[in-house]
């Protein structure tokens, strides 16, 4: 079997406030999309709510390409955003958002969206990030994608961006996954036998008219249905570029790694989703300071003491893709703590219970604000 490119691609999603008061842009002008759509050149578009915008890389090979993309990128919507007292936050949620406020927008696809989910979507006030890399070959899709799902509550944990909902402490570092987790076809992936057990599924979903195609099948990693991709969607989207570019290395690593094994006749041992479900569970409420299950062991161990092993897992593969530095980020994040963790160092001192201080919420999202531009 030929070896996949393992390309890379990167997709962001920002939340726009208002530079003044620090909410979230209810109705951000279209010279502002216009705009960002002339410069980008097809690698930005809205989303759901018009308060977001969803930045995506073109296919890369290295991480240095994924860099200059998403910093071009966030620079880019940054200034444009300036021009109208606006600036974006890559972050899972807004510290005090009202989703009442916000009204999604007026394209067809969303529409129907709202129509088909109701209150469900409307409270959708989140953002993602999303990785895809090159697998070419069908089966060898299927066979990754059905290992793959054993490593994404590490990936969540390092990634956590959104403990505040509403102007209150949610007591989880990604809230986001909650919100999202109530839309059909979502959380972890069921595992398939074949590409074509695959295949079958989705087309009685789309044969019986439950769904018009595959992209609205949101699991926490899936099979692209646009691109020969697997496309690892769990995580929140990270203030910090250099976290966004630790958390994709790892994941292409990951599935090389996982290739290496088939190539010498053997595969990661699989586990039930019941059980993955519990590490999920534990990095979304915890991010890095979680224990997760080590079913190897059959024992607990520390986040960051995993990140380690995980680390040297990997090491052929990102020796491979020249991305040890982006890699080895990973592990500071594990040391140092989120973005999750630096926002609510920011709201120490306020209460466990009920609303936070609307001066400290603010500090949040500038917190926020610059860490999104930072190093640009």
């Amino acid at each position: 079997m030929k070896e996949p490119s393992f390309s890379i691609g990167v997709e962001e999603e920002y939340l726009l406030v208002d530079k003044a008061t620090r909410k979230l842009a209810s109705s951000p002008p279209q010279e502002l999309f216009d705009s960002c759509e002339r410069a980008l050149e097809g690698h930005v578009s809205p989303e759901f709510l018009r308060c977001q915008i969803e930045v995506g890389t073109p296919v890369c090979m290295t991480l240095a390409e994924v860099r200059a993309e998403l910093g071009y990128f966030r620079k880019t919507i940054a200034q444009e955003a300036a021009a109208h007292n606006l600036a974006p936050i890559a972050s899972s949620t807004h510290p005090f958002a009202e989703w009442t406020d916000l009204p999604h927008t007026d394209k067809e696809r969303y529409n129907e969206i709202a129509r088909n989910m109701q209150l469900v979507v409307k409270r959708m006030v989140i953002c993602g990030m999303h990785v895809h890399v090159g697998i070419e070959d069908e089966e060898l899709r299927i066979e990754l994608f059905n290992q793959l799902a054993y490593f994404l509550p590490h990936l969540l944990a390092l990634s956590t961006s959104s403990p505040f909902w509403r102007g209150r402490k949610t007591g989880l570092k990604s809230y986001r996954l909650s919100i999202f987790n109530e839309l059909p076809r979502t959380g972890l992936p069921p595992r398939f036998d074949s590409y074509f057990e695959y295949r079958h599924t989705i087309d009685i979903l789309t044969r019986t008219g439950v769904i018009e195609d595959a992209t609205k099948i949101w699991w926490d990693l899936r099979p692209s249905d646009r691109f020969p991709t697997l496309e690892m969607r769990v995580t929140d989207v990270c203030p910090r570029l250099d976290d966004t570019l630790a958390i994709a290395a790892l994941y292409r690593c990951l599935c090389r790694m996982l290739y290496r094994l088939r190539r010498a006749n053997q595969s990661w041992r699989p586990y039930s989703s019941f059980l993955l479900a519990e590490n999920r569970w534990q990095a979304q409420r915890h991010g890095t300071d979680a224990r997760l299950i080590d079913f190897g062991r059959n024992e607990t161990s520390a986040f960051v003491d995993l990140i380690d092993e995980l680390i040297e897992l990997v090491r052929p593969d990102a020796e491979f893709f020249g991305c040890e530095a982006e890699v080895e980020q990973a592990r500071k994040i594990a040391e140092k703590g989120t973005s999750a963790d630096e926002q609510l160092a920011i709201a120490a001192d306020t209460p466990e219970d009920g609303l936070i201080p609307q001066e400290t919420l603010n500090k949040v999202v500038d917190h926020l604000v610059q860490e999104t531009q930072a190093g640009l």
